[in-house]
């Protein structure tokens, strides 16, 4: 962690997208390593997000390698159950993007949304809003609780 916070706004850019990809990464520790040791507030947001969002989009990317036919062969789903799921994920379902932030299920999230074909830009925006509010919710707590020591 030391080696990305002596790098900055770098090192929490590559954290950040690192910890959006299926490698098990903390880049809140860093991000506030970074923070504490005196970096601006703005650029630390723009590494942040930015990190973050290209890495939840990889994922996303990751999952379009995927074929929907291994769904039907590998877990026996019916074909016009599957036809409906993945017409409600393209058309209504790429919102849920939004929620690719949260640890442990994000990462699938992003997956699936790729494998199931969502709309892309759809995907984009929402996976953006929801890695910039969750970032800018860590940084205020790391700031308010800074004030008080």
């Amino acid at each position: 962690m030391e080696f990305f916070i002596e790098y900055g706004y770098i090192g929490v850019f590559i954290a950040s997208f690192l910890a959006a990809t299926i490698l098990p990464f903390s880049s809140e520790v860093v991000l506030t390593g970074v923070l504490l040791a005196g970096a601006s507030y703005w650029p630390c947001m723009i590494a942040a997000t930015t990190g973050n969002f290209l890495g939840g989009m990889t994922c996303y990317w990751l999952g379009m390698l995927g074929k929907v036919e291994w769904i039907e062969k590998y877990l026996k789903l019916d074909k016009g159950k599957l036809d409906k799921v993945q017409y409600w994920v393209k058309n209504k379902g790429a919102w849920t993007a939004f929620f690719v932030f949260l640890p442990g299920v994000g990462d699938f999230i992003a997956v699936a949304l790729g494998f199931l074909r969502a709309n892309v830009w759809i995907v984009a925006i929402s996976m953006f809003l929801g890695k910039a509010i969750r970032y800018w919710v860590w940084m205020e707590f790391v700031f308010k609780v800074q004030s008080m020591f």
